[in-house]
């Protein structure tokens, strides 16, 4: 009896695929690396501090290149391309523990005065339009208790911005520790690409404590 036996070319286009394939896995990858550290780079949200614009279970893309590009590791911006805006939505490296990214809204640019009187925000002694700001109570609390409904005023210095958390009342943001360092920044959010409420959350449209999709969010711009 006799078996079939592979010819040297069969060995050697085998050997070709075999790399072909290996070569594009490696591309991917380095090209994956590239996007997330310059470009583009998915966060999960994991607090109710900038509901109702971003849910518990929200997934979102930020735009890392929008600002400047910067060295990974280090975080030293080698090209600028632009500054943060008011209401932009940015994540950022938490000042107190940099081990960790915080997401809020832009309110103070460098050089505005910001100051918050029994829960209205003034810029430059001007009320600010926040259609997308929420209170969870009614009891405004004195400066000298907590700074959450009245602070100020506070001049944002150079270099640094000023946010807070649409969930006013639920929010640890710079009323509480001050200002964010723009080298801290990491980008803008802006948009939605998967929503999962694995907890059931509260104001869901389900009776059900299991997970689910919300389709709904799924594509959401951020503004």
């Amino acid at each position: 009896m006799k078996f079939a036996t592979e010819t040297p070319n069969e060995k050697i286009r085998q050997k070709s695929l075999v790399r072909e394939y290996g070569e594009a896995m490696i591309i991917a990858i380095l090209l994956a690396l590239f996007i997330r550290a310059f470009v583009v780079q998915a966060f999960k949200i994991p607090s109710g501090s900038m509901k109702p614009t971003l849910l518990i279970g929200d997934h979102i893309l930020v735009n890392k290149f929008i600002y400047g590009i910067k060295i990974p590791i280090i975080n030293k911006e080698v090209v600028h391309i632009g500054d943060p805006k008011r209401f932009d939505v940015v994540v950022f490296q938490y000042p107190v523990d940099p081990s960790k990214d915080f997401i809020k809204r832009v309110i103070g640019l460098p050089g505005d005065t910001v100051q918050i009187k029994d829960k209205k925000v003034y810029v430059n002694d001007h009320p600010l339009d926040e259609p997308y700001a929420v209170f969870s109570t009614n009891t405004v609390l004195p400066a000298g208790v907590s700074p959450r409904d009245n602070m100020g005023p506070l001049v944002v210095p150079p270099n640094s911005i000023f946010v807070m958390g649409d969930n006013r009342d639920e929010s640890y943001d710079s009323r509480f520790w001050k200002f964010v360092d723009l080298n801290d920044l990491k980008g803008e959010a802006f948009i939605i690409y998967w929503s999962w409420n694995q907890d059931g959350e509260i104001g869901a449209t389900t009776s059900s404590s299991e997970g689910y999709v919300r389709w709904n969010r799924i594509g959401k711009l951020l503004e």
